[in-house]
């Protein structure tokens, strides 16, 4: 690899971290891409994709994947749970105290515990907000 694209990888890779950083949306590669673009109108969503790979593996930003759905990428690699919407998608930090899941039963049986994942699925506020509009509007004249 040339000096040159090593150069332009380090400085795609600075520029997604810090568009990554700058929101709390927690987004979609595809949704990053189009946040890039106002600084790099020549990336590609491969390159973000990439980037996102290294910067995960590194520890940089952390990979918010379940079941079925797209992966989000959370900026914050502090050790934090989330909130996910289950009417809109959206996922939100949720700064709870850590559950403590290294347990005497699990060390009893020989485990090494890394780490853990918490996701807590609701309704956010704007989504039940919209719900309770819907109930109200519709008129019951059955």
């Amino acid at each position: 690899m040339s000096h040159h694209k090593q150069q332009r990888n380090t400085r795609q890779r600075r520029i997604v971290l810090e568009e990554l950083r700058k929101v709390t949306s927690h987004p979609t590669a595809a949704e990053l891409h189009e946040l890039v673009r106002h600084r790099l109108p020549k990336i590609s969503l491969g390159t973000i994709y990439r980037n996102l790979d290294v910067l995960s593996r590194a520890g940089e930003v952390t990979k918010l994947q379940w079941g079925g759905s797209e992966a989000r990428f959370d900026g914050d690699p502090s050790r934090h749970y989330h909130v996910r919407c289950v009417s809109c998608g959206n996922v939100d930090d949720v700064h709870l105290p850590e559950i403590a899941i290294a347990s005497e039963q699990l060390l009893e049986d020989g485990y090494d515990v890394l780490g853990h994942h918490l996701e807590i699925v609701a309704v956010c506020p704007k989504c039940k907000k919209e719900e309770a509009e819907r109930n109200t509007a519709t008129p019951s004249g059955d």
